[in-house]
Order: C-alpha cells, then structure tokens, then sequence
C-alpha cells in the first residue's frame, strides 16, 4: 500500500468514527461485552479443563495383597508391576500403615475399632499411579492377574463418570465460545453495515471511477479492526480486575484450589482477547462490504 493510499485510509478511518462518534461508542461497548463474556466463558473453561487434569492425575489403583503372601514376594511383585508400561509410580502400603490411615479417616468415631481388638484385617497394598489416565482400567485389569494380588480397584463407575463430566466440559466450553465469537462477529458486521449504508452512493461513485475493491475495503476493514481493538482493550481491562477478584476470593478460602495462577495467564488472555477482536473486527467489515462491492 502507497503512503498516499495509507495516508486517505486513515484519514477516512478517523472521520466516519467522528462523524459516527456514538455509534462508534455503542459498537465498541458491545463489543466489549460480548468479549468480556467470550474471556470468562473462556478463563472459566480453562480452569474447569486444569481443575479437571488434576483430579485425573490422583486417580490411583489400590492393589491389595493376598494374606498369604510372604515378605519375599511382595518385591517381586512390586518389580513386576514397575515393569508394565504405563506405570508411574508404584508405594507400598503395610498393614499397619493402612491400620493408621483408617483410623485417622474415622477420626471421633475410631471407638468402632474397638470390636476388633488388636486384630488387624486390613491387607498390604500398592498405591499405584498411572502417566495418563487412561490407562487406568488396561493397568488395574494386568495387575489383577499377577500372582498374589488379591484384587486392584480403582473406583471404576466413578473414574468413569469424572472422565465423561471432563470430556462434556470440553466439548460444550469449545462449543459455546465459537457461539460467543459468532455474536461478536455479528455485532462488528452489523455495525460496519450501518456505516456503508449511509455511504452507499459514495461507494457506487468511487466503483463508477474505477476504484478497486481494495481501496474502497480498506478503510471499512480498518474501522472494523480499530472497533474490535478498542473493545478488545476494555474487554481485557474488566477480565483482568474480575479474575484478580475471583483468584483472590477463592485463595481466602480454599488456598490448594487448583486455579490457573492469575499471572501470566491474565496476560495471555488479554493477549488472545485483543487477537480476537481485531480478526472478528476485520471478517465482520469485509462480510459487510460484500453485497455493496458485488452490487
């Protein structure tokens, strides 16, 4: 582009959001407000998404051993799970151990042990951690078979459940976000469209001379991305003071709650927010122009 041509584009980019000062205002609080709602969908995916990854990451087999099981064996039979693909990490859990946890679980209420004497009826167990989740069933089903396991679970139906919840989270949190970017892009386009049809005759006379379509787009275009920056900017501005809120109210109370740290994440977002309006800013211009220059 000419400095001549760049030069009348941002000429005429500055005069119609002049001469459409409120309705260049409308369109750029819309269009924040949309991309506000866009960013906390989106932060609110993400950590749902990393809330979910954690608790992927503490599912665990609870391999316990049969009673009759010697000393000496209990080694092979934590090299031979090591051994399996998959495996993370394999701890070995003793009767008196497991004995200890159980009664801290029960907490005031460990007065029911009391029946059982000194008796321990709790067997030796490996807590055994896979490197993906799903992995879990293929891992726990192998290690059920090994000689002198008495049985490997890890909690089937609910694994089951936590990994279907994810999954929906995931696919509706992408869904809903293209919904939102879709509404911007309508809002933009609509926006611009008002623009061109007040300069409707304009365009005809300069398309009469021999102007090309990329000389009568650019200055619509720019304004389209000049529209989504500025909305991109008040959207980023309002998502960062939210989520500073959010992160600070939830860390008050619930200080190990797997949140995405507030930086540099915000930053990135904010980043991702700006990108999005302008591209958003720039398709909806150009769908705009497309029956005036095609008339």
């Amino acid at each position: 582009m000419k400095i001549s041509t760049s030069e009348y584009v941002i000429r005429e980019v500055f005069f119609s959001l002049r001469r459409n000062s409120w309705m260049a205002i409308a369109s750029i609080s819309t269009v924040a407000v949309s991309l506000f709602i866009f960013g906390m969908f989106m932060i609110l995916v993400m950590n749902m998404n990393r809330m979910a990854e954690s608790l992927e990451s503490q599912v665990e087999i609870s391999v316990y051993l049969k009673d009759d099981v010697k000393e000496s064996s209990i080694d092979d039979i934590r090299g031979t799970i090591e051994s399996m693909q998959g495996i993370d990490t394999v701890t070995f859990v003793g009767k008196e151990e497991a004995m200890k946890r159980f009664q801290e679980r029960l907490g005031e209420q460990k007065f029911l042990l009391e029946a059982i004497g000194d008796t321990n009826p709790l067997p030796n167990a490996f807590e055994v951690k896979v490197k993906h989740p799903d992995m879990v069933k293929a891992a726990a089903d192998e290690i059920s078979k090994i000689k002198g396991v008495e049985s490997a679970k890890y909690g089937q139906d609910v694994v089951q459940h936590m990994f279907d919840i994810t999954r929906l989270i995931r696919v509706f949190g992408f869904a809903v976000m293209v919904l939102l970017a879709g509404a911007t892009l309508f809002i933009i386009s609509n926006t611009i469209r008002l623009t061109v049809f007040a300069r409707r005759k304009e365009i005809a006379i300069m398309k009469y001379v021999g102007a090309t379509d990329w000389f009568i787009r650019w200055p619509f275009m720019l304004e389209g991305i000049v529209l989504g920056f500025f909305g991109g900017v008040v959207a980023a501005g309002a998502l960062r003071i939210a989520y500073g809120m959010v992160t600070n109210k939830i860390y008050d109370t619930l200080a190990f709650f797997p949140l995405i740290p507030m930086f540099p994440f915000i930053g990135y977002v904010g980043i991702g927010i700006l990108v999005c309006g302008m591209v958003i800013g720039a398709i909806g211009s150009t769908i705009s122009l497309k029956r005036f220059l095609n008339a």
